[in-house]
């Protein structure tokens, strides 16, 4: 089931990669961008804590916030 819910999620970011990033244009201030960090912390942490991690990310990406590279952490065993 989780994989199912991995799988959906990661279509929609992929869809907004592909359908609505390229209107917006390059704005992201982080490396790697914001949806692409969404994929790889849904990947890593799964789709809840993944999808928390994405957030918080997007919530940072604005002109006052933070920038430059910032990776997804790694999952605590």
């Amino acid at each position: 089931m989780i994989k199912v819910i991995n799988w959906v999620l990661i279509f929609l970011v992929k869809f907004y990669q592909l359908a609505i990033s390229p209107l917006l244009g390059r704005n992201c201030r982080h490396y790697p961008t914001c949806s692409n960090y969404t994929i790889e912390a849904i990947q890593v942490h799964g789709p809840f804590k993944g999808s928390w991690l994405g957030i918080k990310r997007i919530a940072r990406c604005h002109p006052w916030g933070t920038s430059g590279f910032d990776p997804v952490p790694p999952k605590k065993k």
